[in-house]
């Protein structure tokens, strides 16, 4: 085989009070890497559609990834060529550095037919996101195993995929700022109170019982975040509005997608996620900010390969 092609899906991390543990993937948008094999040892990166995404390879999370994938493969002296078409915004809350990772990790493992395992496949995220926003593992699993996941332990890894009704639509409202990862983690609170920690895990059970049981009415009584929303709103201007549009409207629940810019809104159906949507980018349009908003389904299927060349 000379190439190998995938494709991770985008991403909506946290959903409210599941600060890097709760993460879903968004049908029909994400990005694709093709690794192929070089005669030049070492790795070479090319960027399609984003200017600013960095060519160094160690500083981009597809190339550690692939990087990583040919270490636990055993052939960390195979050059790779490594071609990144982006799908997703910088620095827009839509897990853009983990989906090049999962796609990067996926096609590697396939080129090198090194069949590692899908934990292995997720360290080798891991270590790219740790190089770039920290290890945390909402964005890279979600992206990786599709659906929506619950990741219960980093060491050793531990991954849950959740079930969730079928109905259910992600509502994402993308407002022309950007927020880069490092500053909104910057503004996490050093320290939490006993209650704030008690009443966010609580929130976290609820709504994980609230998608089993595909019960809305708890669902949009679950999405409640007292650590990363109230440290991160002043940094994000209309979003105050665009929530509170959200759920007039009927969302079961709206908060910051990831780090942020970008929002999201549980809806029940496509219809009321259209009805969402237009409300969402109303209110951020009257605060002088244009916005975007799409009704997204969940991939079920993660990150995968696409094209293999030989």
């Amino acid at each position: 085989m000379t190439s190998a092609h995938a494709f991770a899906p985008g991403t909506v991390a946290n959903l409210g009070p599941g600060l890097d543990i709760l993460g879903l993937a968004l049908e029909g948008v994400g990005d694709e890497v093709r690794v192929s094999r070089s005669p030049a040892a070492g790795l070479t990166v090319e960027v399609l559609g984003a200017e600013e995404i960095p060519l160094d390879p160690t500083r981009n999370t597809a190339a550690i990834a692939a990087a990583e994938v040919r270490r636990r493969a055993g052939v960390e002296g195979e050059g790779l060529s490594i071609q990144i078409r982006k799908g997703l915004p910088l620095a827009g809350g839509q897990g853009g550095s983990a989906a090049s990772a999962a796609a990067a990790a996926v096609a590697t493992d396939a080129l090198l037919r090194a069949r590692l395992s899908r934990e292995d496949l997720l360290e080798a995220c891991l270590v790219a996101e740790e190089a770039v926003a920290g290890r945390h593992a909402d964005n890279a699993a979600a992206a990786l195993y599709g659906g929506v996941v619950l990741v219960r332990s980093l060491d050793p890894i531990d991954v849950l995929r959740l079930p969730y009704p079928r109905g259910l639509r992600i509502v994402l409202a993308r407002p022309a700022q950007r927020l880069a990862t490092e500053r909104a983690r910057a503004a996490l609170p050093a320290t939490l109170s006993r209650e704030i920690a008690l009443a966010q895990a609580a929130q976290v059970g609820a709504l994980v019982a609230a998608l089993a049981a595909g019960d809305f009415e708890l669902l949009a009584r679950s999405v409640e975040d007292r650590i990363a929303e109230p440290s991160r709103e002043p940094l994000l201007p209309g979003f105050a509005e665009a929530k509170r549009a959200a759920l007039k409207a009927g969302a079961c629940g709206c908060s910051i997608s990831g780090a942020g810019p970008s929002a999201f809104a549980f809806a029940r159906d496509e219809e009321s996620g259209e009805r969402i949507a237009e409300a969402m980018v109303k209110a951020y349009r009257a605060k002088g900010i244009e916005a975007q908003a799409r009704v997204f389904a969940i991939d079920e299927s993660g990150a995968r390969v696409i094209a293999k060349h030989d």
